[in-house]
């Protein structure tokens, strides 16, 4: 603590502050969309005593993104204001494992909702599909479970790799944040990366597939409904469901990119583009986000019905 009070405690420049005043609007505004995600099914959890499988997987996505965003924004608080301390007297090899835990499992989850989504609305008569339709409500705690050693193995082996990184740097005792570690990213992460650059490709791959199903799904349904009937309600329903489900495939399509652009460039000191890749990588988990509230009826009426209780508040407290 010494050679910490010797440096500053603080040690803060132009571009920490304007990375933190760019990070931190989007990191509260993705936590308070999952809090009220979490808050909202936990009530009608108590009340009712039981979830859907819908629920139940909305209820662990929306917990994994609040504390990966949390987390990661904790991180960078202290990166960038408490620079020096950081990595003196705190873990960075726990730090980075629990954020990989959480950043492992949201994806998950992610993954398991479009495949349960896929499964519960798209319409094809092969037999094993059948067979996934009836037992899909069986299947889903099992598929969440299987996040969990999923994360946990990946954040251990996050945790071995950066504690050998750091112990085998040569700057490993000196002053700094990662950003100034001397560290190969052949040397240590190359298994690390492939990793995790293969998980993330299979929840892309689960993701891309159950929505192209589904699109496919609709669009024939459509299609049968406009050539008998013409246009009704339900081709609207669908048309409007098809909308949905092409935002969801662009948004993963944007953040799996995202998310091995910042694996390529972790390590190559590149804070603006690290900087860049986490502006959208915000953006796009609390868009997705506020697209799951809305096209989930429980969840709209209460946040519109919240929104609207904060708007009277807030005329109130003018007109007094």
């Amino acid at each position: 603590m010494e050679a910490c009070s010797s440096q500053g405690k603080f040690n803060v420049t132009t571009y920490n502050a304007v990375e933190m005043a760019i990070i931190t609007p989007q990191a509260f505004a993705g936590m308070w969309i999952n809090a009220f995600i979490v808050s909202v099914l936990c009530v009608a959890w108590v009340k009712k005593r039981s979830l859907n499988s819908n629920e139940k997987i909305l209820l662990v996505l929306g917990f994994s993104r609040f504390w990966y965003l949390c987390i990661a924004w904790v991180g960078s608080f202290i990166e960038n204001i408490y620079s020096f301390c950081v990595y003196v007297h705190l873990k960075i090899q726990m730090f980075s494992a629990i954020l990989g835990f959480f950043n492992i499992s949201s994806l998950w989850i992610s993954a398991i909702l479009s495949v349960f989504y896929c499964i519960k609305i798209a319409n094809f008569q092969h037999t094993f599909f059948i067979y996934l339709k009836v037992r899909i409500d069986r299947i889903v705690p099992w598929l969440m479970l299987t996040s969990v050693p999923v994360s946990l193995g990946i954040s251990v082996f996050v945790y071995m790799i950066v504690d050998e990184a750091i112990c085998d740097n040569k700057n490993c005792t000196s002053t700094g944040s990662m950003w100034d570690l001397n560290i190969r990213p052949d040397q240590h992460f190359f298994p690390l990366y492939f990793i995790t650059g293969f998980v993330y490709a299979t929840a892309f791959a689960a993701v891309i597939s159950s929505a192209l199903l589904l699109l496919f799904s609709l669009w024939r349904h459509k299609h049968r409904m406009q050539t008998k009937s013409g246009k009704n309600v339900s081709v609207d329903a669908h048309i409007k469901a098809m909308k949905s489900i092409f935002s969801f495939f662009f948004i993963y399509t944007i953040n799996f990119i995202l998310l091995i652009l910042a694996l390529i460039y972790s390590l190559k000191k590149e804070k603006a583009v690290m900087l860049l890749i986490a502006v959208f990588h915000y953006s796009l988990t609390t868009a997705h986000s506020l697209i799951l509230i809305f096209s989930n009826p429980k969840l709209e009426k209460t946040l519109l019905r919240t929104l609207s209780c904060l708007k009277c508040k807030i005329c109130m407290r003018h007109e007094t």
